[in-house]
């Protein structure tokens, strides 16, 4: 439970069709089962003590009798078992019989839901047996105890406060208005639904699409069990289809046609995180009763998988769809720009990098798109002391490849001049030295942009953004950064589906060597040819940056979480004290160069994260980080 975490059960139990003590024993084997793996709560299917498929058997007095005491043994079980156990069975109450879901925890029975919408269509003939109840939430004696009744219960935990659970049963999902949806603008992060749902030819992909589509809309866990193996096929056969959801994802799915228990760790802070920046989602809570649930608090194995490359689908197929989709975001984005200012020309400092290279290719497409002859696309080159044989070769081929107008500008006799002005001595590879470069390459691109009737492209990623690795006024600054919103692990994803792409050989071969490339800034001389200044030996692996940057924007998570997700996503990589180091180097930057990004230029965003003053990320330039740090010294 530490972090927000919490480990769930979904389980379709083995069942007879009527035999309360057979489907009870199940029940209970399963239920300590689950808890012996750390899960602390368990859904079961709809009627789970009885079975769905009773028929006219749900009106007898002896079925009515083996289900409750199918609860009084699954009471009696969970006294001294740390889980919360969902079971389905038919209560009577008022001489109506209810479909209904009993919450058992530590001995009690914490709760009674009954359905509350009952299908009469099709293959459903529930009306038969069972009504529908709309009333308010009342006091049942039921096994000795006196028992909340009704829809609106909704379950929590102090040890755990991000933990909220509401229960619906089955069509209550299929329904224009699901109770769910209520329960979860009361509070529920998890849904638990106990389901009876046959199998029909294509009805999986219906009910899966349906059960990801809640979990997304209610930024909530969706804990589903369905009916399965051992229910009459008189008429239905069902399949078990039991999974977890979260959030639109499939955390676990059981194997159709095969009772088993499915298992997750579900992440209730992330939900909460969502929730939290989400201002349509406005909480109310009118006729809900809050029962708290007895849990002994653990720290969770963190047992889900974590992907070290968040912004980058780890499917081919779609990775290559994302690219797409990204390159043609950026690429309107600036086709916009073009025609809104009128630019007749578009100038971009190639060298030989990856962040140029990406953002020249996303100009080549607005100006294809634009119907413009590509020679209006200035690629400029600028050579200084750092630059190599290797990056330069790159830049003019690439230009050339790609038919552009290509132009050289050699800067290091204006930066010697600029030094002999401002006193800097040529030796001292300082700051200083550094960053007189990166300005006068911008001062070049700005001239030759108002030269040409043209508008500077900037090239700098989200990933240096975040990191502030960029010379204020130098290559910090252009007309239209069209590659802000793209972290630096997605671009070499970007270029390389350009280069597979393309039918120009000596493009592809280019793209090919600048994807080789190391990732530098080359403001200092090569060593024996080769480049000196390789970036992530000075600020860390950007897969690294980037992992940190996406769950402290778009989560909000605290640096021991994130620190705990990196160990589970590097593991095998990275040592847990590499990592905080740089966690440490990510917090001081991200902090401390915020003055960058609040002047920074237009751009598209382009994902759920972005670092724009004027959209995401508003923060001052002089907030301190001193929680954030005392926190990271303290792991």
């Amino acid at each position: 439970m530490k972090d927000g975490f919490i480990k769930l059960a979904a389980a379709t139990t083995d069942i007879r069709v009527a035999d309360t003590e057979y489907n009870t024993s199940e029940i209970v084997r399963i239920m300590r089962e689950a808890a012996n793996n750390g899960a602390k709560v368990i859904v079961f299917p709809e009627l789970s003590i009885t079975a769905y498929t009773c028929g006219d058997l749900f009106l007898q007095n002896t079925l009515l009798r083996g289900a409750l005491a199918g609860l009084e043994r699954i009471k009696k079980a969970s006294k001294d078992t740390d889980i919360t156990a969902v079971v389905g069975l038919p209560i009577e109450l008022d001489d109506t019989l209810y479909n209904c879901a009993a919450i058992v925890n530590r001995g009690s029975i914490r709760g009674i839901v009954p359905k509350r919408n009952i299908p009469n269509y099709a293959e459903f003939y529930e009306l038969r047996h069972f009504s529908e109840y709309h009333g308010a939430v009342r006091e049942i004696e039921m096994l000795g105890e006196s028992v909340p009744f009704g829809c609106e219960l909704l379950f929590t935990s102090s040890v755990m406060p991000e933990f909220c659970m509401g229960i619906e049963i089955c069509e209550d999902l299929w329904t224009p208005c699901p109770p769910s949806s209520e329960h979860a603008l009361a509070g529920a992060v998890i849904i638990a639904n106990l389901s009876a749902s046959d199998e029909l030819t294509s009805k999986s992909e219906y009910r899966e699409l349906l059960l990801k589509s809640q979990s997304a809309r209610l930024y909530s866990v969706y804990m589903y069990a369905d009916a399965g193996r051992g229910e009459s096929t008189t008429d239905l056969v069902f399949a078990g289809d039991t999974m977890i959801c979260e959030n639109g994802a499939i955390l676990a799915r059981a194997e159709r046609f095969k009772n088993s228990c499915v298992y997750a760790t579900a992440d209730l802070g992330r939900l909460i995180s969502e929730r939290r920046k989400t201002t349509t989602f406005r909480r109310h809570s009118d006729g809900y009763r809050y029962i708290e649930l007895e849990m002994d608090h653990a720290d969770t194995e963190l047992e889900r998988a974590v992907d070290p490359r968040p912004f980058v689908p780890s499917a081919e197929d779609k990775r290559a769809q994302r690219c797409e989709e990204i390159l043609t975001i950026q690429s309107i984005g600036l086709v916009k720009r073009l025609e809104h200012t009128n630019a007749s020309t578009a100038v971009i400092g190639v060298s030989g990098g990856l962040d140029s290279t990406l953002a020249l290719l996303v100009t080549v497409r607005a100006f294809d798109t634009l119907g413009r002859d590509r020679k209006g696309i200035h690629a400029v080159t600028m050579p200084c002391f750092g630059t190599t044989s290797r990056t330069y070769n790159n830049a003019v081929c690439f230009a050339k490849s790609l038919g552009v107008s290509f132009s050289e500008v050699r800067i290091k006799d204006a930066v010697l001049k600029h030094f002999e002005d401002i006193d800097q001595d040529p030796n001292c590879y300082d700051v200083t030295f550094e960053n007189a470069q990166a300005r006068e390459r911008t001062q070049v691109l700005m001239d030759i942009a108002n030269k040409s009737g043209g508008m500077v492209v900037g090239t700098g990623d989200l990933s240096e953004i975040a990191l502030g690795w960029s010379t204020y006024n130098g290559d910090h600054m252009s007309m239209y950064a069209v590659n802000a919103g793209v972290p630096k692990t997605l671009i070499r994803y970007l270029v390389e589906y350009e280069a597979d792409r393309t039918n120009n050989e000596a493009l592809r071969v280019t793209l090919t060597d600048i994807l080789n490339t190391p990732v530098s800034p080359e403001l200092l001389p090569p060593q024996d040819g080769e480049i000196s200044q390789k970036t992530e030996s000075i600020v860390g692996p950007y897969e690294l940056h980037d992992f940190f940057l996406y769950y402290l924007v778009r989560f909000g998570f605290t640096p021991s979480k994130i620190l705990r997700l990196a160990e589970k996503a590097f593991d095998g990589v990275y040592e847990r004290e590499f990592i905080l180091s740089w966690l440490k180097t990510f917090y001081r930057r991200f902090f401390t160069q915020q003055f960058k990004r609040s002047c920074m230029p237009d751009a598209p965003k382009v994902g759920s994260v972005a670092l724009s003053p004027r959209g995401d990320w508003r923060m001052p330039s002089d907030a301190a980080f001193n929680l954030w740090k005392s926190e990271l010294e303290r792991l």
